[in-house]
């Protein structure tokens, strides 16, 4: 049931209309751009094969191997492997990768969880959930998001501008709904499918809306078309620019161009307390994904200031350890709340086990809001060299090369082409092009900064600090009231049933 990168390599060459730099792509396993995510992909496929890792990457049931990232979260061990699994491939290819499909599948365990509330517009919604819920398990796709369309004036409902701006149904036939709109989605062009739900819409007061829509969407579809970012792969040379040309993950606005979405493919439809519901849940699971992607990334940030502050001797200052500490902090942090998060694991509606709410959101914002301090305080550790050294060339030079060779070797142990490789790492992770768009990507990959607060709000247990203080002020019961935090087991049917 596992695939092969093999397979995957060409489960990619279905005829797709991606587009990138003004250029069609022929063959998007071999494009520069997108052949090192490609071969990251493929080689995340093959370690469920190689007996060294195979053991932490799969798991088995029933005689069938599969991945431990599709597993559906039943126990608090399945937690504990599906971190393992995702160190061991962040450290395995040496850097960060956000969307290779295990932070994605998640949101899927989410639509598990509301099946009650679909099943209320249509039985056979919940039917669908579960079929691609398994189908995941056993076919093994790049499973990847479809979140964001280009919206146009957000002053006004779709229904007054270009409906294009929102993907919509523009038809049902007897096969399926067809669909018109554009997404962005990132790795869209070298994935198999994608999760394609509504974005945050204003919806007024309307009960149904044509835009009110998830599904399963096949990325070989006719129809579709991927117009790509220009990537960061192939623009400078690797040595220069390590991380950009390894780990760029190329974002597509996909436009579906009359798209037919099968019947069977359809999650959900129409009802929009039942999208806006779907908003407020899907990320119960997969942020832990996307946590985890920044404790990684904040271990490079303290490697990479350590090092360079060790080479010169200035750790021994107190105001570089001080500076230190508060990446050490932000990290902890950071790894504090996933592992309590799963610690203190609750029990979904549907009966998963998902990380406790209130910790990995509170978590989340952690990681994301403080994130470009970190980075600030990460390059001047570095130093300024990291924005002023010359290129690998120019040491290569034999003009120019002897004279840098002379002043970038520190010791014995420090020789100016591990310095120069250090400053170029540094550089690529905290200072170039790549590292503003990662940032930038980091805040907004799931959602805005204020939707991570919105979380937070909705699954804090308020009722603690409020019966303190009415205990300890010595005020009566009836000053409680009710905080509507939607959760424990039950709650979330009972708030979309209260809601109709």
């Amino acid at each position: 049931m596992i695939r092969t990168g093999q397979q995957y390599r060409d489960s990619l060459r279905d005829g797709r209309e991606v587009h990138i730099n003004g250029e069609r792509v022929a063959d998007v396993t071999t494009h520069p751009m997108f052949k090192p995510l490609v071969d990251i992909r493929a080689r995340i496929y093959d370690m469920q094969h190689d007996p060294a890792t195979a053991g932490i990457m799969t798991y088995g049931q029933d005689g069938e191997i599969s991945a431990i990232g599709n597993k559906l979260p039943l126990v608090q061990s399945d937690w504990w492997d599906k971190r393992r699994a995702t160190d061991t491939v962040l450290e395995t290819i040496g850097g960060v990768v956000t969307r290779v499909g295990d932070e994605t599948v998640g949101e899927m365990w989410s639509l598990f969880d509301g099946q009650d509330l679909l099943n209320e517009v249509d039985p056979q919604f919940s039917v669908n959930i579960r079929n691609h819920i398994h189908q995941v398990v056993h076919h093994d796709p790049f499973h990847v998001s479809a979140n964001t369309d280009p919206k146009g004036d957000r002053s006004k409902p779709p229904q007054e501008q270009d409906p294009d701006m929102l993907l919509h149904v523009v038809k049902e036939t007897d096969a399926g709904i067809v669909v018109r709109g554009a997404k962005f989605e990132t790795a869209a062009a070298y994935a198999n499918q994608a999760f394609t739900k509504p974005t945050i819409a204003n919806w007024g007061n309307a009960a149904l809306s044509d835009y009110a829509v998830g599904f399963i969407c096949d990325l070989g579809s006719p129809g579709l078309k991927f117009i790509c970012r220009t990537g960061f792969a192939g623009r400078a040379p690797a040595e220069d620019y390590p991380l950009s040309n390894r780990f760029d993950e190329v974002d597509t606005l996909v436009i579906f161009d009359n798209v037919l979405i099968p019947w069977e493919n359809v999650l959900f439809y129409r009802h929009t307390r039942a999208a806006t519901f779907i908003r407020a849940t899907l990320h119960r699971y997969s942020a832990f994904a996307y946590v985890q992607r920044n404790l990684k990334l904040a271990d490079m940030m303290i490697g990479a200031a350590l090092f360079n502050a060790r080479q010169t001797g200035l750790d021994k200052q107190q105001a570089v350890q001080e500076k230190l500490a508060q990446l050490a902090v932000y990290r902890e942090g950071i790894n504090a709340h996933l592992t309590a998060a799963v610690a203190l694991a609750e029990r979904s509606p549907g009966g998963l086990l998902m990380p406790n709410q209130s910790l990995l959101y509170t978590g989340r914002v952690l990681a994301c809001s403080q994130l470009h301090e970190m980075m600030h305080i990460a390059r001047e550790l570095c130093g300024g060299q990291i924005c002023i050294t010359p290129d690998a060339a120019a040491f290569r030079d034999p003009q120019s090369g002897p004279w840098l060779e002379k002043y970038y070797t520190i010791n014995a142990d420090w020789v100016a082409d591990d310095r120069r490789k250090l400053l170029a790492f540094a550089r690529d992770l905290l200072n170039s092009d790549y590292a503003g768009h990662r940032l930038t990507f980091q805040l907004f990959a799931q959602s805005p900064p204020f939707a991570h607060l919105a979380a937070v709000y909705r699954n804090f247990d308020w009722d603690g600090p409020l019966d303190m203080v009415r205990k300890s002020a010595g005020l009566s019961d009836k000053v409680m009231g009710k905080t509507g935090r939607p959760a424990g087991d039950g709650a979330i049917t009972q708030y979309f049933r209260a809601a109709e």
